[in-house]
């Protein structure tokens, strides 16, 4: 079943040329089923480089999806045109009474700055809070994460001597969970962050799971069924050149970053990067959103209420 997005949204053509099902309003009005109403918080600057990212994840589910682009309400992107905003996101204090199935948070490259430093943290508070009532289930992703456990659960992290950039072989704990079912043992999984989550600060109350993690870094991925969440660290959505990018930018800035940890063929950048995460990539999405379908009430406006 297709991802229902708008029609002249620029990922749209890039799902298409993959051999992603799209569809319209008019075809998917014509299925006798509720579609799942997952929204996108996006965070990071380049939107439309990271709404394709998800939205190819998302859009490889055999369910139909409505999806619906959100962002921060007075932020102004530095990074994406006024016009893409304006004609493809709501801000979220236009959606902040509205009910969804699922909700994706990003990451956002703010991680040097306390939370409540962030100009926006009082209604990324909100947004958290939000959750728990508006949404079946979430995924918070890499600094979501962090803002996330600090929130929910006072959980701090922990700055790394030196960021962890590359794609680091990560192993399954957790076997029998059902957003890992078909998952190898052993996998890789690109990273890209300056600070970790101390699998021995989780609070032994909080219900943390640990899912995935690795030996050279880490906590990778917890289940928080408190609050109905999934964490997720790490960097299943990037693409090929994701990592090679954020390497070209920081060496033209002058920072002299090492290269990406067993990103490129025999560490030689003139050589083209192989994914080889993006089977775990689009297995993870099937997962959430199966789980999501299996649980979440029919009725939208149950949502977040005793009766769902």
């Amino acid at each position: 079943m297709p991802i229902r997005i708008p029609n002249d949204l620029p990922a749209r053509k890039t799902l298409e040329r993959e051999g992603i099902a799209v569809m319209d309003s008019s075809r998917a009005a014509r299925q006798d089923i509720r579609p799942l109403q997952i929204g996108l918080l996006n965070l990071m600057p380049n939107k439309e480089r990271t709404e394709t990212q998800f939205t190819r994840l998302v859009g490889a589910t055999p369910l139909q999806v409505e999806l619906s682009l959100v962002r921060i309400s007075d932020h102004k992107s530095k990074n994406t045109s006024e016009a893409h905003l304006t004609s493809f996101y709501q801000k979220w204090e236009d959606v902040r009474t509205q009910k969804f199935d699922g909700c994706i948070v990003t990451g956002a490259p703010i991680a040097h700055l306390p939370f409540e430093d962030v100009k926006y943290w009082p209604e990324m508070v909100e947004i958290m809070n939000w959750t728990r009532s508006n949404v079946h289930s979430s995924m918070f992703i890499c600094w979501g994460v962090q803002a996330a456990l600090h929130h929910f659960h006072g959980i701090a992290r922990k700055p790394r001597k030196q960021k962890a950039v590359g794609v680091y072989r990560h192993q399954v704990r957790q076997t029998n969970s059902p957003y890992l079912r078909g998952f190898s043992d052993d996998l890789a999984i690109p990273v890209s962050r300056s600070h970790d989550i101390d699998a021995n600060s989780l609070p032994a109350n909080s219900g943390l799971e640990i899912l995935i993690d690795s030996d050279e870094v880490g906590i990778c991925m917890l289940n928080d069924p408190k609050n109905r969440a999934i964490h997720m660290l790490n960097h299943l959505e990037y693409d090929n050149h994701s990592l090679g990018d954020e390497f070209a930018r920081d060496k033209k800035a002058g920072l002299n970053p090492g290269l990406p940890v067993g990103y490129y063929p025999l560490d030689d950048p003139t050589k083209a990067p192989q994914n080889r995460w993006r089977s775990h990539g689009f297995l993870l999405f099937q997962n959430w959103i199966n789980e999501i379908y299996q649980t979440t009430p029919f009725d939208l406006e149950q949502v977040g209420t005793d009766k769902a």
